[in-house]
């Protein structure tokens, strides 16, 4: 979204400014010096940048793979923070599409040990890895960059995919992007009954608390009534569309279906923010990305923001290609009455192809890992 967003607002101060190439850089220079920037990766990325002819910048070379990365922040929890949300987006070495790959995060892992925390590694559910990494002392940015860290070495060391970028951000930051938007058209395609609102009997949405272990809401305001969100196409504010993409009890395909609307959510904030609506409206534009400046924590592993936007200017004209993993079921592994996610071996030659460049050969060769247009 974030490179849609500036690609598109690039191009239009082109048009605007007659073509003068250097107004429009130090438009998204401006617009990009907003963005929190963090080491959230270990090592260097194998794609750097390269000079190219011509008024584009710098061009990054070959295919990349951006790790991006939800949490869930809460002073009241031991863990503090969970990474709810893990996703990898892949660009081909032509730089012209983006796949976007929902990682479970039940997915049964080896979690390497993290001495920083003195985490000894261990087996577990792979959004753990964020936890153990995030625990300990600290700012909270280093705090999470730790977390990030651990996080992406356990995918690494499970799929071998090196990191090109990575990009964090919790769930009120999303909140914020959303607002800033004013809001985002969703299709709901299941009834789904929240566990974070309710309305109250003047129906204001008030948040309500959940315990997952009787898998009961409480803290229902006199009156009130739990939030739910019915089949149908309409606009949505930031609370009731983050809302649904968070959801998973109650769903057929619980994790699974949450992933689906998880991605449906970027999907619709990627169309608001490309919407002539948004586009020419330059102070809609200027609190959109100041609140995802706010918002992201971005780490380019050292390239400029304004290359990794020239370089994915093909992307942005295109849609995002969802892929399912475990073609959008559930793989459920029950081990001492604890419930984890396995990965078939397509979505492991998935995510092999990911690591490799290859990703777009793979979907032809297997179109039913791709999520159909109305999903």
């Amino acid at each position: 979204m974030w490179t849609k967003v500036l690609v598109a607002t690039g191009s239009l101060l082109l048009v605007m400014s007659g073509g003068a190439y250097a107004l429009t850089r130090v438009a998204i220079d401006k617009a990009t010096s907003k963005i929190t920037q963090a080491t959230l990766l270990d090592g260097e990325a194998v794609a750097l940048p390269a000079e190219t002819p011509g008024p584009t910048g710098k061009k990054i070379d070959g295919a990349l793979n951006l790790l991006l990365v939800g949490i869930d922040v809460r002073p009241d929890w031991d863990a503090g923070a969970r990474s709810d949300t893990i996703m990898i987006v892949h660009i081909p070495a032509s730089h012209d599409q983006a796949y976007l790959i929902s990682i479970p995060r039940d997915w049964r892992v080896p979690i390497p040990a993290n001495p920083a925390t003195n985490y000894r590694g261990g087996t577990d559910k792979i959004n753990a890895a964020f936890e153990f990494g995030y625990r300990g002392e600290g700012t909270e940015i280093e705090k999470r960059a730790r977390g990030f860290k651990l996080l992406a070495r356990t995918l690494n060391k499970q799929t071998g995919i090196t990191f090109n970028g990575a990009a964090l951000i919790d769930f009120q930051g999303f909140q914020a992007v959303i607002r800033a938007l004013g809001g985002v058209d969703m299709c709901i395609d299941q009834r789904a009954s929240s566990i974070h609102y309710a309305y109250d009997r003047k129906g204001k949405i008030v948040p309500i608390k959940f315990d997952e272990a009787s898998r009961r809401v409480f803290d229902l305001p006199p009156g009130g009534k739990v939030v739910v969100h019915e089949v149908g196409c309409r606009p949505m504010s930031a609370e009731l569309a983050l809302d649904y993409a968070r959801i998973r009890y109650g769903l057929p395909k619980t994790d699974y279906d949450r992933q689906r609307h998880q991605q449906q959510l970027i999907k619709a904030m990627v169309k608001k923010a490309t919407s002539a609506g948004v586009l020419t409206d330059l102070g809609k534009i200027d609190r959109v990305i100041t609140a995802a400046g706010k918002a992201f924590i971005l780490d380019t592993q050292g390239v400029s923001m304004a290359d990794f936007l020239f370089t994915l200017k093909g992307v942005a004209a295109n849609d995002m290609t969802v892929l399912r993993t475990n073609q959008g079921n559930f793989a459920e592994v029950k081990i001492n009455g604890i419930s984890y996610q396995k990965l078939t071996a397509e979505s492991m030659s998935m995510l092999h192809a990911a690591r490799d460049g290859t990703l777009p050969e793979f979907v032809r060769a297997h179109p039913d890992v791709v999520a159909p247009k109305n999903e």
